[in-house]
């Protein structure tokens, strides 16, 4: 029995915000996807004339399908080739959520996306809740049914495991672009000095293949180590080639607010590497190329005209 159209209005109304939230909880936006269709499904067959406040009820059954799946995600990742990296957005893309506050903005960055992978279940939720959506702790115990003196408790511990190491600063898209193009100047220069100059001391880099596609599964660290890895992966190769399908373009945009370069070989996205901006330089380099975690992107990129690429047939 297919569901009133009024009921279906309602659920629409709420898909993007869910959608937004369950990214957040998730790390991917392909398992964000399954989260909402869910919720759809218990939607439908629920008494939802019963229902005062469909934007709660919608949240609560969201928030704990996805800490289902952060619960059994955790046992899958302990099995993961290599490095687990999220699922990367690019610029304009409606799972982002809302960009109105620095603290919204902050919440879907790639950097805060890694530090959340920290986070037990309940504390990713109480953050992503409080921090991204200004819920309040009445409304986010009345989600994870717990009591608002608890909701606190786990705020305030999981604000203390994401402090460390946070380092992003607020980027405008000209500022982004600009990055990205110094970036990818040093970075195909054939030397490790401009890289130097442009990364801060402890920097990092990692990648995540997830099995599929070649990345070291230890992060390089350390400025020197860096930019040595960086100075190699853009040098040309005929094995690169091969790995890539193809000799890349490369272009400059913006993944999850971030400079990002997106690397298109025939029109496919084959990779976007995601750069985390400290005051004092880049303070991490991570890549997806995991082909799995590249299908959104890719869709998304192949609908629009993205101008010409910074650099051209960088193997």
């Amino acid at each position: 029995m297919s569901a009133p159209t009024s009921d279906v209005n309602r659920f629409l109304a709420a898909k993007p915000r869910l959608e937004a939230i369950a990214y957040r909880l998730l790390g991917s936006a392909s398992e964000a996807e399954d989260a909402v269709q869910e919720t759809y499904l218990r939607w439908q067959g629920a008494d939802t004339g019963r229902i005062e406040v469909p934007e709660a009820w919608l949240t609560k059954v969201l928030t704990n399908i996805c800490l289902n799946q952060l619960t059994s995600a955790r046992a899958r990742r302990e099995t993961y080739v290599g490095q687990w990296l999220p699922e990367p957005l690019v610029a304009g893309d409606p799972m982002l959520g809302p960009a109105d506050t620095a603290e919204q903005r902050e919440s879907v960055s790639y950097a805060m996306l890694v530090l959340l992978e920290r986070l037990s279940p309940d504390e990713r939720a109480v953050y992503v809740l409080r921090e991204a959506f200004g819920y309040a702790h009445k409304e986010i115990a009345g989600i994870l049914d717990v009591s608002e003196a608890a909701s606190q408790q786990i705020l305030h511990r999981a604000r203390k495991h994401v402090a460390r190491g946070r380092a992003r600063r607020e980027i405008d898209e000209a500022e982004a672009r600009r990055i990205v193009e110094e970036f990818l100047a040093a970075a195909t220069s054939g030397r490790t000095e401009p890289l130097v100059a442009l990364l801060t001391r402890d920097a990092v880099a990692v990648g995540d293949g997830g099995g599929k596609v070649p990345a070291r599964a230890k992060a390089f660290e350390g400025v020197k180590a860096v930019a040595t890895f960086l100075r190699g992966l853009f040098t040309p190769g005929a094995g690169k080639r091969a790995v890539a399908g193809g000799s890349p373009e490369l272009y400059a945009t913006t993944a999850n607010g971030d400079p990002a370069v997106v690397a298109v070989v025939d029109g496919r996205v084959i990779g976007v590497m995601c750069l985390e901006v400290a005051e004092d330089g880049i303070a991490a380099v991570r890549s997806q190329v995991n082909p799995d975690k590249l299908e959104r992107v890719a869709e998304r990129w192949a609908a629009a005209d993205h101008g010409e690429p910074l650099v051209r047939a960088v193997y």
